[in-house]
This record gives C-alpha cells, structure tokens and sequence, in this order.
C-alpha cells in the first residue's frame, strides 16, 4: 500500500516539476500579449508654455497646451495582416492631438502603428505611416517589452520618423513601485510640417517650397518603465520647436513655435500606475509565482515519495515463535 502510494505521489512531483518550465517558457509567450482591441488615452500639459501666435507669428507664453493621446487598437487589420505574418499582431491608430489654453488646435498628427503582440517588435506591413506618410519603424514605440532588461532599446521618434537609442539610467521608484528609468535625446533636427495646421488655408505639403521656413525640433524625452509589464507609468519631454529662415518670418532667423516640459496629467498617473500594478500581479503568476510553487510542491511530492518508499522496504517486525509448555510428570 505504501509503495502504490509513493508511486502515485511521485507521479505528481514529475508532474508538476515538468509544468513549471511549462508555464515560463511555453505559456507565458503565448498568454501575455496586448489584445488586438486595446484603447488608451491618455492627457499631457505643458504649464506654462511658449506657443506661436500665427496671426501674429509672434512667439507668447501661455498658461498651457494639452496633448491628448489617443490609441485605438484595429482588429480588422490587424486580422488581416495576422494571415501574412503568421503571429499575433497589433495594429494601433493613435492620434496625437495638440490644443491651446483656448482649445483651438494646434496641431494633430495620427499613425499607424503595427507590432508583435508579445515582444512589441514592429512588424512591416502596408499601412505602416506617420500623418500619412509611410515609414518603416525600427525599436519600439510606446511600449517597452514584457520583462524589460537594465540595458538600451532602439526608440522611435515620430516627428524625425527615425529610431535612436533610449538609454536606461537605472532603477528608481516612482510611486511606491521600483521602475527602470530612460532617457533620450534628439538633437535639433529638421521635420516635416504637420499636415493639419492652425492656419486656415494653409497647405502644409507645399508651405516649405513656398515661402522657405523651415520646421525644426529637438526633445528630451523620459520614461518611468515597470519592467514586468514593460508598460511606462509615467512619461515627461521637454520639447522644443522652431521656425527658421524664408519668408514666413519677416526677415527674422527664427521663431519659436512651441517650447515647454510636457508631462502626464496627475488623474492620468494615478489611473496608469494602478492599471499596471493589477497586470504585473498577471504577469508574475505566469513567470515567476506559478512556476516557482510548481518547483516547490514537486520537490515536497517527490521527499514524501522517497519516504514512503523508504517505509515500505522495511523488515517486518520478527515472530516471536510460540511453543507448546512441556508435560511435568509428578
């Protein structure tokens, strides 16, 4: 009995000791990934900031300038892309939508942005733009990977429609939660004109060719990463753009046209960093805490096994033999 029973305790330490490295390197890949359907938005303010006044095109101070972020995943596309690629595939349409202290827009600038659902690596399909304008991304954008690592990664800069390294900087906490910190920088560099400009009239694909001025921009740009998650929970620039040169200026060098230390908005922080911290504890389960209590209860199974295996080879107690009491004569 003691031997059955060892054998079916050891059965379940072989089970469960192969399904740790299961769930970490088999599951994990499959099960954490960002659904195709995702939408996130999010609120940054520059306060105070400078802005061009283009009635003016003098360069004021205002209280603030909002950018809202919205990210729409597109599971119609992505579906279709899926068919090609042979992986799990994210297709987002984001929009980054710039307005002044009097909600007039100052700008828009919408992309497409197309990935591996689980490594966030960018996948190059049709489609694949910044306003309009195709591009072929390399590093990431948005989102760090699951399980980021203390080292750089390739970002990609929207208005440069570039990559450039963003440098890890160490590990801090933010908001009672440990996070890598990155940095980037981009140099002044000169950018294409937004398609969608405040100027009534404008056409912005011709306003270099015809008037000379010329779009310059350069940024500093930071993250706070939760490194399970790869999702930052904070993020800050301080951005800068210029006008230079041509006619548009009246003779002068160059104007700025919008400067300021852009940050995420408090109520957006708190909401993301308490988003993030219920998808770590889902993350961990998978990479961390399951594979671990698996590791831990087959090798309980497997010394209570050995025991009772142990048990069961013992000598039965000896006999005492039992004999019969002489006959005494008198």
């Amino acid at each position: 009995m003691r031997r059955r029973a060892s054998l079916v305790l050891l059965a379940f330490a072989v089970f469960f000791a192969a399904l740790a490295p299961v769930l970490r390197w088999y599951a994990f890949p499959r099960l954490a990934k960002i659904p195709p359907s995702q939408y996130q938005e999010m609120v940054l303010e520059a306060k105070p900031a400078t802005l061009l006044q283009y009635d003016t095109m003098q360069a004021k101070e205002v209280e603030k300038v909002t950018i809202v972020q919205t990210l729409k995943g597109n599971v119609e596309e992505s579906e279709k892309i899926e068919r090609d690629a042979g992986r799990d595939v994210v297709v987002w349409d984001s929009l980054s939508y710039v307005q002044g202290p009097d909600g007039k827009m100052v700008s828009q600038i919408p992309e497409r942005y197309i990935f591996d659902a689980h490594t966030q690596a960018p996948v190059h399909a049709t489609g694949e733009t910044v306003d309009g304008a195709a591009v072929r991304r390399e590093g990431i954008e948005f989102k760090w990977p699951f399980l980021t690592e203390k080292r750089d990664y390739e970002y990609f800069d929207a208005q440069t429609r570039t990559s450039a390294p963003i440098h890890y900087k160490g590990t801090r906490t933010f908001r009672g939660m440990e996070v890598y910190y990155f940095e980037q920088t981009i140099p002044w560099t000169k950018v294409a004109y937004p398609k969608k400009m405040p100027m009534p009239g404008i056409d912005a694909t011709t306003l270099e060719k015809q008037t000379g001025t010329t779009r310059w921009y350069t940024t500093k740009r930071m993250f706070w990463v939760e490194p399970v998650t790869g999702a930052p929970v904070n993020g800050e620039e301080i951005h800068t753009e210029e006008l230079r040169g041509g006619s548009l200026l009246g003779g002068r060098d160059k104007v700025t046209a919008f400067s300021g230390h852009v940050k995420m908005r408090e109520d957006y922080v708190d909401f993301t960093v308490d988003l993030v911290a219920k998808n770590r504890t889902t993350v961990l389960l998978l990479v961390s805490y399951l594979p671990w209590s698996f590791v831990t209860l087959g090798l309980l199974l497997l010394a209570l096994s050995l025991y009772l295996e142990a048990r069961s080879r013992r000598p039965d107690d000896p006999v005492v033999e039992q004999r019969e009491p002489e006959p005494v004569s008198a």
